[in-house]
């Protein structure tokens, strides 16, 4: 069958499509890989085939725009954190105003009209999209083509749109209003086709979370196992060696660098481990004239693939990236989450808490001491590591990648 995976320039969010592709490859099938511009370097060097369309979105324009309102970040993290349990009818159509101009439009209009040209084109019998790529489910609708979201992390977005939903039948038929059907459906009649609801959902939603770690939205989940791509990586002969001491990951990820141009941990964090029993690896952006004050034991790397290093680790400390917290818990590492005002990570750093597998600072709490502080205690109380080997054991038990394309090729046979 032909399966075409459709994702915006995201480089990590595509990262976490590499691995199910290659499953669907190696299985004999055709696989291409939609998006734009910008993220065509990345498709190919993992090997996979890539297909330009339309342009490249532009989020740090909303981003820019968004500077001079400070409450932005805090409102969608409070909202994705509670699930909009306590927030009415209008202050959830306005949440979804806002995120169909800050998010759906910036992300997808740029792509969608060349998407759906190339999908009625090479005709795929499944359309794969990522979690914000909404344009391959219109694409799939224009063409009748099976399809499934694939989700990075927990579906919070979903969750608060389910609560929106039941608000939305609540309210007279005047007040009715949905921003994210309207945006869709304005599309679809572009192109002849009528809304359906599984354009926000996916008909089935690919979910590589572990069991305790996944949300309950009342969907059709295919559940598979999440195995790490980091890109292109060479292993340093450094790491190679068994370290002497407890060793502690510091990274904020690479989506950030991508998006701001650093790194949103200073350096200056790492002072505080000199005197801690501990070996440091922090994989920060940083100029030379920032190492002068790093301790002995701490190493300053720029990238470090994670798959490769944190199996050596105790513990790590991160911004809640999606993809650093899958990883650490494919291994079994305990984690210190810096929450940051950032999408969903405050939701990932919520049900790691409550698992046992690790700690949470608010960036107002954050100072390096609390840091430290909290590290140690990760890599010292043993309750840690018991409840992150326990969830890498759910992993472990959900289906491979490979093991999940009958079921793929199922739903794609019935669509």
């Amino acid at each position: 069958m032909r399966v075409l995976f459709a994702t915006y320039a995201e480089t990590t969010h595509y990262y976490n499509m590499v691995p199910l592709a290659w499953a669907l490859r190696t299985a004999g099938h055709e696989v291409r890989v939609a998006t734009q511009p910008a993220l065509m370097d990345a498709v190919v060097q993992s090997g996979l085939t890539a297909v330009q369309v339309g342009e490249d979105h532009d989020f740090m324009s909303v981003i820019a725009a968004k500077a001079d309102d400070p409450t932005w970040g805090e409102r969608i993290t409070t909202a994705l954190r509670t699930g909009g349990a306590d927030m009415d009818y209008p202050a959830l159509l306005a949440f979804f105003d806002e995120a169909v101009e800050t998010s759906a439009k910036v992300f997808n209009d740029p792509m969608v009209d060349a998407l759906v040209a190339y999908a009625r084109e090479w005709q795929p019998d499944l359309i794969i999209w990522e979690n914000f790529t909404l344009a391959g489910a219109i694409a799939a609708r224009v063409t009748g083509a099976a399809h499934a979201r694939l989700l990075w992390g927990a579906d919070a977005q979903t969750r608060i749109y389910n609560r929106f939903q039941a608000l939305l039948a609540e309210q007279p038929e005047d007040r009715r209003r949905d921003p994210m059907q309207d945006w869709a459906a304005a599309h679809l009649e572009r192109f002849g086709v009528t809304y359906d609801a599984d354009v926000l959902t996916g008909q089935y939603t690919l979910d590589q979370a572990p069991e305790s770690m996944r949300l309950d939205v009342g969907l059709r989940i295919v559940p598979f196992r999440y195995v790490p791509y980091n890109g292109p990586a060479r292993v340093p002969g450094w790491l190679r060696e068994r370290p002497e001491r407890p060793r502690v990951c510091v990274t904020a990820g690479i989506s950030m660098r991508y998006m701001l141009g650093y790194d949103p941990i200073p350096v200056s964090t790492l002072k505080l481990f000199a005197d801690a029993d501990v070996e440091v690896v922090a994989t920060l952006a940083v100029d030379e004239s920032e190492l002068t004050d790093v301790p002995p034991n701490v190493r300053v790397v720029n990238f470090v693939p994670m798959h490769a290093l944190l199996p050596s680790c105790a513990a790590v400390v991160h911004i809640g990236s999606a993809g650093v917290v899958s990883t650490a818990m494919a291994y079994g590492v305990p984690q210190l989450t810096l929450v940051p005002d950032l999408w969903d990570a405050v939701v990932r750093a919520d049900m790691l808490r409550e698992q046992g597998a690790g700690l949470d600072l608010t960036l107002d709490r954050a100072t390096p001491e609390a840091i430290r502080d909290n590290v140690l205690r990760l890599v010292h109380e043993p309750e840690f590591r018991a409840a992150a080997d326990r969830i890498r054991g759910e992993m472990l038990a959900e289906p491979a990648p490979s093991e999940i394309v009958p079921v793929l090729e199922k739903i794609a046979a019935q669509r």
